[in-house]
């Protein structure tokens, strides 16, 4: 899985950057990320975290030094395994 070009091209398929996506200067961030994989004995929690991370940071062209707090969460979901995120200011 290429996570870096799945986000570059659901960033190219919209029209414009909603203000959703857009990330003020200098705001501290927080990453919640939610992996649900086939089977809870498949992989680590952390192990797509720098991935992903990296990814997000270069789709938005933000320097991921600005991400302050993480959560993880693994979970399992055999029919449709996925990874959800949220990225949000933070104090």
């Amino acid at each position: 899985m290429h996570v870096g070009q799945e986000l570059l091209c659901l960033l190219a398929r919209r029209n414009s950057i909603s203000s959703t996506l857009r990330v003020p200067d200098r705001s501290r961030l927080a990453l919640d990320l939610r992996f649900y994989f086939v089977s809870g004995l498949r992989r680590d929690i952390d192990g797509g975290l720098k991935i992903t991370q990296d990814a997000l940071c270069e789709a938005l062209g933000i320097n991921d030094n600005r991400i302050v707090e993480v959560t993880l969460r693994k979970e399992v979901d055999a029919v449709t395994p996925r990874m959800e995120l949220s990225l949000r200011v933070t104090d």
